[in-house]
């Protein structure tokens, strides 16, 4: 028995892979994400490893996991692979209490953030 197959909700001509619980606030996600966004993977991936921002080596991983998808699992061209989408949301925040003068507390949020990277390969390759 058991449920039915789910549709994929992708093209054939694209693959995702995506991160969940990273440790750092969306709006410093969402910059480094903007740097790979419409660019050719080979590009993208310079970029992330010299980039000085300490989430992009959870972002080039990401990347990395996806174009790994698209060669393994959907057998696309890996040269011919562009980032259509790098979208970031909200995750839990975790909610802590620092001590303050006089017996208050100073509130600390700890932020998590969700990465879904989607490669698309496109013809005539990716300059």
């Amino acid at each position: 028995m058991g449920k039915p197959k789910r549709e994929r909700e992708l093209a054939e001509s694209e693959a995702q892979a995506v991160a969940t619980f990273v440790r750092t606030s969306p709006r410093k996600l969402d910059l480094v994400a903007g740097l790979i966004r419409n660019q050719p993977v080979g590009k993208a991936i310079n970029s992330l490893a010299f980039s000085n921002k300490r989430i992009a080596g959870d972002v080039r991983k990401t990347l990395e996991s996806a174009v790994a998808n698209a060669e393994n699992n959907h057998g696309l061209d890996v040269d011919q692979l562009v980032v259509a989408e790098a979208s970031v949301g909200k995750r839990l925040v975790m909610k802590r209490l620092h001590p303050r003068a006089r017996g208050r507390a100073g509130k600390i949020k700890k932020f998590f953030s969700r990465l879904r990277i989607v490669v698309r390969q496109v013809e005539g390759g990716a300059a």
